[in-house]
């Protein structure tokens, strides 16, 4: 009797771990199909596209666009793709949301933050949250390096609380000390030029001469150069010195690594 109870209970722990597999299969299987498991897709490069053709190319790289902001560039054509979220070329999940910052049609006009006190990068980021650019970096004798003093646009100050147009470029006049002056200047070989001048503002440089190639002729095909060539690359130079970059669509120009 006791033999056959043991049977019994033997039949039934083997049927239940044959469920609970089952069913924890079933589970995994439901839940790569959700999530995408290991599904990974690059994203498209949806710079200078129409809304519509972001839409079609987001398709064929099994991703979704959504415009979330939108910003007023003059020599962009209106109602293209100037900005996404995350970058081209990033890895993301099939079926993920590329956001996009579209430009205006007209000019759309956002509040001047008060970046008097602010660090250069807290600066940079306050400006992109509204919508607006860093411009060029001025540096002047102060105890508190790279701390902000004033700010303006297109030659004038630009108050906090006034409205500017969105886009537009910020300078600033920012402080340094005589202890703690220099930065090294970066590679920016092969960049986009958008991304360069990131690069610069992050070692608190400025970009001087901007030389594109002849066959460069609007301005979508400036945003999609790259640079070939730069000026004292690796150098140690002092806070605020402008970098000359030379930009070309011609990738056979970079130079090998």
């Amino acid at each position: 009797m006791a033999e056959k109870k043991d049977r019994w209970i033997l039949k039934n722990l083997v049927a239940a771990a044959i469920y609970l597999a089952v069913l924890l299969g079933i589970t995994a299987v439901g839940l790569n199909l959700i999530t995408n498991h290991g599904k990974t897709v690059k994203a498209p490069d949806f710079t200078n596209l129409t809304v519509p053709e972001a839409r079609e190319l987001a398709s064929q790289g099994n991703v979704k666009v959504k415009v979330v902001d939108s910003v007023f560039v003059r020599r962009l054509a209106g109602g293209v793709v100037y900005r996404q979220q995350p970058k081209a070329g990033s890895t993301v999940k099939k079926g993920r949301s590329i956001f996009l910052t579209i430009n205006s049609i007209v000019p759309r006009k956002v509040v001047m933050p008060n970046l008097y006190g602010y660090s250069v990068t807290e600066a940079r980021a306050e400006l992109q949250n509204r919508g607006l650019n860093l411009g060029k970096l001025t540096y002047v004798r102060d105890i508190a390096t790279n701390t902000v003093l004033a700010q303006s646009c297109e030659g004038r100050e630009a108050k906090a609380g006034t409205l500017v147009v969105s886009g537009s470029s910020i300078d600033l006049k920012v402080g340094v000390s005589s202890e703690d002056n220099s930065t090294t200047v970066p590679r920016l070989i092969g960049m986009k030029y958008v991304r360069a001048i990131d690069a610069l503002h992050d070692r608190y440089l400025n970009t001087g001469r901007v030389r594109f190639d002849e066959n460069i002729r609007t301005y979508a095909d400036s945003m999609n150069a790259v640079v070939y060539k730069q000026d004292a690359l690796g150098e140690k130079k002092s806070l605020g010195t402008a970098v000359n970059i030379y930009l070309t669509l011609d990738q056979g120009k970079l130079p090998a690594e």
